[in-house]
């Protein structure tokens, strides 16, 4: 079977060293070298071949940033819409929260290219994560992600047994069958979902299959972050040491 060659910047968020855009800003400044040499815009690579990147472009990644927020109702996780503040307005010196243990110092710059590296809905809350890093997003969002997603839900209506275990496997949304979910009873009436995948309103729509209402839905963790102590409305950093 022959192997095609395949750009550069695509090969470069394959192996997981930045995200595309990123690669080529790299690639134009000329911090990207094939095999000994500097790479050009546009170039393509076979997979064996050696792809390195300049220290510059360490030190711009070592500077990038990743920001936990406890996201509110009533707030929208990318940009803003119409009545509704976008969740990144939120981080702001006065919002930071005072047991964040990262070290690190608040910038304003901190705020330029942040994106949420993955939705939470309007009326759900808990935690949002916004990034610079292409790499943290790709590990989160990418379409290969195995990130798992925590969430607390409550609901209103009746679950049978067979209803449980349709949530756990064997639902489908806009015509695609779901990946298996991890769906039990945290109390008498909130669920605990652990999710590896993420559709828009997906619980929501996955609750409404089997007859039940969610009426309130919290994110507790992502990967191996916790929400933990972190109050409504408020945002740490990821610390150097936390990893997804």
């Amino acid at each position: 079977m022959t192997v095609e060659p395949i750009r550069l910047s695509k090969r470069m968020a394959e192996l997981g060293i930045c995200s595309r855009r990123e690669a080529d800003s790299y690639i134009e400044k000329g911090w990207v070298r094939v095999n000994g040499k500097i790479a050009v815009l546009g170039q393509k690579v076979m997979p064996s071949d050696r792809i390195d990147l300049d220290k510059q472009a360490h030190q711009q990644q070592a500077q990038r940033v990743t920001i936990l927020l406890n996201k509110p109702v009533g707030f929208v996780s990318g940009q803003p819409e119409k009545d509704y503040r976008a969740a990144v307005e939120l981080i702001t010196p006065e919002n930071h929260w005072d047991g964040d243990t990262s070290r690190i110092t608040y910038q304003a710059s901190h705020l330029k290219g942040l994106a949420p590296a993955g939705r939470l809905d309007i009326d759900s809350v808990g935690l949002l994560v916004l990034t610079q890093d292409g790499r943290t997003a790709k590990q989160l969002i990418g379409e290969n992600s195995d990130s798992e997603k925590e969430y607390l839900v409550r609901v209103k209506g009746q679950l049978s047994e067979q209803g449980l275990a349709l949530l756990n496997h064997g639902l489908s949304l806009d015509g695609e069958k779901l990946r298996p979910a991890k769906v039990e009873w945290q109390n008498e009436d909130q669920l605990r979902f652990v999710l590896k995948q993420g559709k828009k309103r997906q619980i929501r729509r996955m609750c409404e299959l089997v007859g039940l209402r969610v009426v309130g839905l919290k994110r507790i963790r992502i990967g191996r972050v916790k929400l933990g102590a972190l109050p409504m409305g408020k945002w740490r950093y990821l610390s150097p040491n936390e990893r997804f």
